[in-house]
């Protein structure tokens, strides 16, 4: 299983338990540490980071190809979360959690270069701060709001059209799968709330595709 630390990117053996390290992130000072990450269309690992106090522009967006090469994407990121891209694999779209954005950037499938980074949906102060997220079949954005209780899908314009609400204030990220790919499965941070750090799932009325294999092609 691939695996991002604090520090660097590994291969851990389920059965044996052995690590094998990959590479190594460049961090700009120390208590820095690997944050969200997803695979992309093409197999690509694209991994964030962020500083344990939070501290702002030193992080980064990496991505890691199936060849061992990790190359720097994005300077200048606060706090690096949610990632995901358009089923005509045309663009992705980006959290990076302090702007209260969900960003979109032209994508080049086949090579794994971005360009052209723009604001795609705002979120309003005071209802939580975006978190990880996922695009459903029919080009929607789900994103979770750490802090906000709640899960929001906002649609191929930007337009916030769905909210869910969660028993659990820290809503971490939202993911696809099970048959058909009609479930959508929730995770949060533990918080005051009983069921906070809990896994939850639902059935929205949407589809959406399960996380890609590092390595492989959609």
């Amino acid at each position: 299983m691939l695996v991002a630390l604090a520090d660097r990117l590994a291969i851990v053996d389920l059965t044996s338990g052995e690590l094998e390290p990959l590479a190594e992130f460049p961090h700009r000072r120390a208590g820095m540490r690997a944050n969200d990450g997803a695979v992309d269309p093409a197999g690509r690992f694209w991994i964030g980071t962020m500083c344990d106090d939070e501290r702002p522009d030193l992080a980064a967006l990496y991505r890691y190809d199936p060849d061992g090469s990790l190359t720097t994407v994005l300077e200048g990121i606060s706090l690096s979360n949610g990632l995901g891209w358009s089923a005509d694999e045309q663009r992705m779209y980006y959290v990076d959690s302090p702007t209260l954005r969900i960003d979109v950037l032209d994508y080049d499938n086949a090579t794994g270069a971005v360009e052209n980074r723009r604001p795609f949906a705002t979120i309003e102060a005071g209802v939580g701060v975006p978190d990880g997220l996922v695009l459903d079949d029919e080009g929607g954005v789900w994103v979770a709001l750490y802090g906000g209780a709640q899960v929001r899908r906002y649609d191929p314009d930007g337009a916030l059209d769905a909210v869910l609400a969660v028993p659990a204030d820290n809503v971490t990220a939202c993911w696809f799968g099970g048959a058909g790919g009609r479930r959508l499965f929730v995770t949060t941070a533990r918080s005051p709330q009983p069921l906070g750090g809990c896994l939850f799932v639902t059935e929205p009325g949407f589809t959406g595709r399960p996380a890609r294999a590092f390595g492989r092609g959609a």
